[in-house]
């Protein structure tokens, strides 16, 4: 009886709650309704939090598709709120920055999504031109840094003060074809792109997104839908 009521309770934290704000809560403390797109997933304990690890498989892959999908959500407007911490595989490439972030608006197909991620270990960097790129806006397939650097440079990309491996809150605001990006529970945006590539009207689910060599930990998901 008594491994029969664990195992009850271990499926009932397992879901996410809704509260009465409209706000829908993931504690993000084990893999269930997570779809791995080239990522290893595990549930595991970091600096003392339960979290779920998201790992490179592959980090030769050319793509920007490396992601968990949360399952059976559809996110349009709103907010979207959660802890993370990133930081290089062991053995990572040199230029492997620890990339981590928020994908939003994936759709079925997983053919297209938008995106912001940090950089860690560019928050903190002694040289100045790395330290501007420690917050970046993508939108795939068709935007991916390198080009929204090139055709429009400090557009999509901005400095904060980042630590390695270090839990680090992250909100996200989307309303139309304008997302805002706050760190360390800033009043002030980080980051503002008002010309999301895939237009106002997109919608589609949410994913805990990594880079290339990256080992990356999620927790305490929040997102807050605002649409009437």
């Amino acid at each position: 009886m008594k491994s029969i009521t664990l195992l009850i309770l271990g499926a009932l934290a397992s879901l996410p709650s809704q509260s009465q704000s409209g706000k829908t809560m993931y504690s993000l403390k084990n893999t269930q309704q997570l779809k791995a797109l080239h990522v290893a997933l595990q549930a595991q304990t970091f600096k003392q939090q339960q979290s779920v690890k998201v790992t490179d498989t592959d980090p030769g892959f050319d793509s920007e598709l490396r992601l968990a999908k949360l399952e059976n959500t559809l996110f349009h407007n709103g907010i979207i709120e959660v802890e993370l911490a990133g930081q290089p595989m062991k053995n990572a490439s040199e230029g492997a920055r620890g990339f981590v972030g928020i994908a939003f608006r994936i759709d079925s197909a997983h053919s297209k999504f938008e995106c912001f991620y940090l950089r860690p270990t560019n928050g903190r960097a002694t040289d100045q031109v790395r330290r501007n790129h420690a917050a970046q806006y993508i939108s795939y397939p068709e935007f991916p840094w390198y080009k929204l650097r090139k055709d429009f440079p400090e557009k999509y990309e901005s400095y904060v003060d980042l630590e390695v491996g270090t839990w680090t809150k992250v909100k996200i605001e989307v309303q139309g074809d304008t997302a805002k990006l706050f760190v360390h529970n800033a009043s002030q945006p980080t980051l503002i792109v008002s010309d999301l590539k895939h237009g106002a009207d997109a919608k589609g689910s949410i994913g805990l997104w990594i880079g290339p060599g990256t080992e990356a930990y999620f927790r305490n998901l929040v997102i807050t839908g605002k649409d009437k």
